[in-house]
């Protein structure tokens, strides 16, 4: 494989930094992945954590030459990721599971497939237009879909930080599947936190892409995210990858020293006390889980 990475995280104006951001690759196979902490509920950036590195462990465990199925290994380590934050609420007795969104990509045979929950959207851009997109579990783009608010009238809404989907809460996450996406070269993979697409549309980093390489490109439009929140920068994430001619001798394969088992992996995880692999929790374990977090939160006098 051929591709051109890019991956960067910050703090903004926040007092920490409740994103995660990754990538893993294979000779045959790469993961994206990006997870934002709720920073409504307690130990957003814990769920985080566990999200990008739950999905980034059961990737290095299954994907050593190829998927055999992109979309259901995506749809099984979202779920994996969303089980291990509610096993480790209760191993740390907390009142309420933290809680995260999610976005992750598989790009395998010049094709990309991605799954996400919640509002961390992930986009394709070709030759300066958003070819694909996610559409958010957010309250106000349910607006936006009923025709009661227009896009600019969601930025401002008091309601557009809320979302229906996530990782680690009492409900399992709502998961939407991307249909499995053509590359073409030249093309570009984003997947951002809102703290970056809220401030800079797709549309004008398609633009500027075709006057600019990613890698040069995105070290200044974080900067300039950063700038246009005023003071009041939610954290900043973006991991991005330009597909390039699989067919150009004269370009390096970004993959081809690896080995059938090796993967060069990026992230800004660290390193934590996590529970063993979520495998081995069951269902009834999540539904136990889920009873005492319950219960616990009813004990608490009011």
């Amino acid at each position: 494989m051929r591709f051109t990475i890019f991956q960067d995280s910050h703090q903004g104006d926040r007092k920490g930094n409740e994103d995660r951001v990754g990538y893993s690759y294979s000779r045959n196979v790469l993961l994206l992945v990006i997870a934002d902490g709720m920073g409504g509920h307690m130990k957003g950036e814990l769920a985080a954590e566990i999200a990008v590195t739950e999905i980034t462990r059961r990737f290095q465990q299954e994907a050593r030459n190829r998927l055999k199925k992109p979309q259901e290994f995506l749809v099984s380590a979202i779920n994996s990721a969303h089980r291990a934050i509610v096993a480790q609420a209760v191993e740390e007795n907390l009142l309420e599971s933290p809680r995260t969104t999610c976005v992750a990509c598989i790009v395998q045979g010049s094709s990309a497939y991605w799954v996400h929950a919640g509002d961390s959207r992930l986009n394709v851009l070709r030759k300066g237009q958003v070819v694909a997109a996610t559409s958010d579990h957010s309250r106000v783009q349910q607006m936006i879909e009923a025709g009661a608010i227009t896009p600019e009238q969601a930025a401002r809404h008091p309601d557009r930080n809320k979302v229906y989907s996530c990782l680690g809460g009492v409900v399992p996450p709502q998961i939407s599947v991307g249909r499995e996406f053509k590359l073409e070269q030249g093309d570009t993979i984003l997947l951002s936190t809102d703290g970056f697409w809220a401030q800079i549309p797709a549309t004008l980093i398609g633009t500027l892409l075709r006057k600019q390489d990613l890698v040069g490109l995105m070290p200044g439009l974080i900067t300039e995210a950063h700038r246009r929140a005023m003071g009041e920068s939610d954290n900043i994430s973006v991991v991005a990858m330009t597909w390039e001619n699989q067919e150009d001798e004269n370009v390096s394969d970004t993959a081809q020293m690896l080995g059938d088992e090796q993967f060069t992996t990026s992230s800004n995880t660290q390193e934590l006390d996590i529970p063993g692999p979520a495998d081995d929790v069951t269902e009834e374990d999540i539904e136990k889980a889920i009873a005492e977090i319950q219960s616990a939160i009813r004990k608490v006098p009011r």
